[in-house]
């Protein structure tokens, strides 16, 4: 199974569970999204493996199937895994993500649809899209700005540089910085704080809090698979897209 799940009281802990590294693909996301259904005051959404997620899958059968990217491929393969990212920010349960290792891409935009983030110093998130040749997506142009304000996420979006859990911490990306071991663990009590407050005030304070959000996400998620699909066919994203799968540098020419 690529996503596992245990319940701790009212808190139940969600395992991305494709290591290494959990790339994610529309399959995935609806598993987790069909374990938010069932009924709990908290949840945590945390990983097994190296990393937290480092981002879509675009492998060979991953989000677009074949070894080809095209404009097609992008609103198909891709637009099937936002239409399922779009649910996470309907659900009405209280998140918390465990960063533990490399939030990267789609894996940053999980970590930012949750309501709280818990991490290490040793982990970075990255919003690496412009490295990829594409645009940014997961609703991260939505999401980002909204926690760190515009300049701090043009910093993260245009180029697509690390952010280290210190300087994560201090930009309010994360909420809590601990050592790495203790990242799961810190991810449940705070959930089990949350769990533990009044339900019905709770989910009135978190939707006051995200009035809006599904609709801004969806929104963005539009725009930002026609411009993911509009530069797939571009040389730069076969390029970038390339240097990924064979883990060296992209070299871009513009085209």
């Amino acid at each position: 199974m690529t996503v596992l799940s245990e319940r701790h009281d009212d808190v139940v802990v969600i395992d991305l569970n494709s290591p290494p590294h959990n790339f994610m693909d529309a399959a995935m996301m609806s598993e987790i999204i069909a374990i938010l259904a069932e009924p709990c005051r908290a949840a945590v959404i945390a990983a097994t493996g190296k990393s937290f997620c480092a981002g879509a899958n675009f492998s060979s059968g991953g989000l677009l199937g074949n070894e080809t990217r095209t404009a097609v491929g992008f609103r198909e393969g891709v637009g099937e895994f936002y239409r399922e990212a779009a649910k996470l920010f309907d659900v009405t349960v209280p998140l918390v993500a465990a960063v533990h290792g490399p939030a990267v891409g789609a894996g940053a935009g999980l970590a930012l649809a949750c309501d709280l983030r818990v991490s290490s110093p040793q982990a970075f998130i990255a919003t690496n899209f412009v490295r990829l040749g594409i645009h940014p997506g997961f609703a991260i142009t939505e999401t980002l700005p909204a926690l760190i304000g515009p300049a701090r996420a043009s910093d993260m979006l245009l180029t697509g540089r690390r952010i280290g859990g210190e300087e994560a911490m201090a930009w309010g990306l994360v909420d809590r910085l601990v050592d790495a071991d203790d990242v799961r663990s810190v991810a449940i009590e705070l959930a089990s704080q949350v769990a533990a407050a009044a339900p019905l005030a709770v989910a009135a304070t978190r939707a006051t809090l995200r009035v809006g959000l599904g609709e801004r996400v969806r929104k963005a998620l539009e725009h930002e698979l026609e411009e993911q699909a509009r530069l797939a066919e571009s040389e730069d994203s076969k390029e970038g897209i390339a240097a990924l799968l064979e883990k060296r540098e992209p070299k871009f020419s513009g085209s």
